[in-house]
């Protein structure tokens, strides 16, 4: 673990790094504050420091309080050296944002003793950061696809909404349906089927452009966020289309044909004054149109479009 050392006299700081480098650690030196702020300022900084109290251009107690001044998701772990031993020293430091303090002269021991246990809660820190990361995806990820699940898509439509009627530009709404999913599941089983859906994220994404928005709406229904307007949708959704035209599904072995089917409007600010669910309505009642005239095909909710088709 990387260990930064500020400490202005240099006999010191060569001690302390030799020992700590002994000890494990990755020791980084610098001379006073202003130095180790820099430090800090860099890709990866050290999250572990061993700070002395006086030191030139910006002392252990001022470079603790600009420390912690900084909004951070991963804050380092900050033991101040001081000649000070007093209870209302130690208390300003602590105030100060220091984690612990190790009074002058030290015993290697002790040192040692409280940078294993600086280490220990960094990479508890780490350990917690990392399980907050998986739990926050887990809430927003659909399990099986990796696309949005339905309450984040939504979530996502209603952003894409608001910031729509800012720019007062034209959103395009789609839901988009499997075409016969559930002879898939009869024919080759629920496991094949979950892999149809698996490549039909994939499939779809990689048709997406980066700033699109796709999520899983409900067993084989994806909700489709695109910033086109009426000239620029179809011509994406015909990309949708074909990726499921073009190229069988292969599943144990098995080649499927698999298409899609998609209904989609188009919101557009400020004249437009539906709500998500409306707007959801609207590609819903369009899809269904799109299934009775034969599949594999995208119809557009307004009369202007005309529908596209395999």
């Amino acid at each position: 673990m990387k260990l930064l050392i500020a400490e202005d006299d240099l006999t010191s700081r060569t001690i302390l790094a030799a020992v700590a480098r002994k000890w494990g650690y990755e020791p980084i030196e610098v001379e006073d504050g202003e130095a180790a702020w820099e430090v800090l300022r860099r890709p990866e900084p050290p999250r572990l420091l061993l700070l002395d109290w006086m030191m030139p251009r910006l002392d252990g107690l001022a470079l603790c309080r600009r420390i912690r001044r900084e909004e951070s998701s991963d804050p380092p772990f900050i033991i101040l050296l001081t000649g000070r031993g007093e209870t209302e020293d130690i208390v300003k430091a602590l105030e100060a944002g220091a984690n612990d303090h190790v009074a002058k002269p030290f015993e290697n021991a002790e040192l040692r003793a409280r940078l294993d246990v600086g280490k220990r809660m960094l990479d508890l820190q780490e350990q917690l950061r990392r399980v907050t990361e998986a739990l926050a995806i887990r809430a927003t990820q659909d399990s099986l696809t990796g696309l949005l699940n339905r309450g984040a898509i939504m979530e996502a439509l209603d952003q894409e909404m608001a910031r729509a009627q800012r720019r007062q530009q034209t959103l395009c709404v789609g839901l988009c349906d499997i075409d016969h999913f559930k002879r898939v599941n009869d024919t080759h089983g629920h496991l094949a089927g979950d892999a149809v859906l698996r490549e039909a994220a994939r499939r779809i994404e990689a048709a997406l452009r980066p700033f699109d928005h796709v999520g899983r709406y409900g067993g084989e229904e994806f909700l489709i966020l695109v910033d086109a307007t009426q000239d620029q949708a179809p011509a994406l959704f015909e990309r949708i289309r074909h990726v499921f035209a073009d190229a069988p599904f292969v599943v144990e072995q098995a080649a499927l044909d698999v298409t899609i089917s998609c209904g989609a409007t188009f919101f557009t600010p400020p004249a437009d004054e539906r709500i998500d669910t409306a707007l959801i309505a609207a590609a819903d009642a369009v899809l269904y149109r799109a299934k009775d005239a034969g599949r594999n095909r995208t119809v557009f909710a307004e009369a202007a479009v005309e529908a596209i088709s395999g």
